[in-house]
């Protein structure tokens, strides 16, 4: 039998236990009497997206928040078997490091669960407290000790780079703990701090992050992993050969996947469409047995192979040459790979900037 096509079912948990200074997601500290009512309808939700005929199989399954790891292991099992999905699908279930303890790690793997992403961000104790995080410093090793005795061969670790409490020896100190475990996480992602609006982060102009400083902590993250024998898949992420985040793969590559949860989105058949943002208002609509959609919109053609183009210029596939009206012009933010064109570690840092050099109307990008 051929293998099914990639399509993905993403699952939205709103809950946290306190809000990041950096946080602009939709997430509530608020709502955990909802919880089980949430669950609830996310079963509600699954349900009607399978009689519309809107879900398929699913090649991966992405549990993303907020914080998953907030519902009590054996719910969120329980919405995990809802989703019917292919053989070998990757399951990914993201995680504060505080809740990886070993009897919700053998839940999610005896589940199906087959893949963590564990938010460390910092083994510095004063980056750690200056973005607002919980977890301690000393967390790392036991994550991943318990991370192994699940039996996880795939696993992740997010790492925020700079904070302005953050010092080049902090950064290098949490690159040295990642790296020197016995079995290191085979997936790192390492994300800029970036202020957003309405977030105390970026309210507070004191606080935001040099740019220069960035691109230099970044350009050494990429030569730390790099040595260590990562490969950068997309601006933000490297991985072992074979530990490629395969759904993130579908949102760089505009695949299909639904999207269930309050604020989650979905992408089917070219068309977007998005579920009503707020957990009370998400169950309330399940339980009246109506649509969680709260608006859609379908590209045109030339919009879409601008954005398909946008996102694969990201990632290590990189664009058609053509895609570029003057490719020579960007210098040294990229690289030709044959008859693609590839970001340089430089224009990984400018990429907002090279994206807007694609032409306009470009048609559909190469997959």
């Amino acid at each position: 039998m051929p293998d099914p096509t990639p399509f993905g079912v993403y699952v939205h948990v709103p809950f946290c236990r306190a809000r990041c200074d950096y946080c602009a997601f939709a997430t509530w500290t608020d709502k955990d009497h909802l919880i089980g009512e949430y669950v609830a309808a996310l079963h509600d939700e699954l349900a009607r997206r399978r009689a519309a005929g809107t879900i398929r199989t699913a090649t991966s399954v992405f549990f993303g928040g907020g914080t998953p790891s907030r519902l009590p292991a054996g719910d969120l099992c329980s919405v995990l078997d809802a989703v019917e999905r292919a053989d070998g699908a990757e399951v990914t279930v993201e995680c504060n490091p505080e809740d990886a303890d070993a009897a919700r790690l053998a839940a999610y793997r005896a589940a199906g669960v087959t893949r963590l992403s564990l938010g460390i961000q910092s083994t510095s104790a004063r980056v750690l407290r200056s973005l607002g995080r919980r977890h301690g410093t000393g967390v790392l090793d036991r994550v991943a000790a318990a991370v192994a005795d699940a039996g996880f061969e795939s696993w992740n670790v997010d790492l925020i780079i700079g904070d302005t409490a953050e010092r080049d020896e902090d950064l290098d100190r949490t690159l040295d703990d990642v790296l020197g475990l016995d079995a290191p996480p085979p997936h790192v992602s390492a994300y800029a701090l970036t202020p957003e609006p309405g977030t105390p982060l970026g309210d507070d102009p004191a606080r935001h992050p040099d740019d220069d400083v960035v691109a230099r902590r970044y350009e050494r993250v990429d030569a730390r992993l790099s040595a260590a024998g990562y490969r950068w898949e997309e601006v933000s992420n490297w991985a072992l050969p074979g530990h490629e985040a395969r759904h993130n793969w579908l949102y760089w590559t505009e695949g299909e996947y639904a999207g269930v949860g309050c604020a989650a989105h979905s992408h089917l058949d070219g068309t977007r469409s998005w579920n009503v943002r707020t957990p009370q208002r998400y169950c309330d609509v399940l339980r009246r047995g109506e649509d969680p959609t709260a608006g859609a919109e379908t590209l045109d053609a030339s919009a879409r192979g601008f954005e398909a183009h946008a996102l694969l210029l990201r990632t290590k596939l990189g664009v058609p040459v053509g895609a570029f009206d003057d490719v020579d012009a960007l210098e040294d933010l990229v690289e030709r790979d044959g008859d693609r064109v590839v970001l340089s570690v430089r224009g990984r840092l400018l990429a907002n900037q090279v994206s807007a050099q694609l032409r306009e109307g470009a048609l559909a990008a190469d997959r």
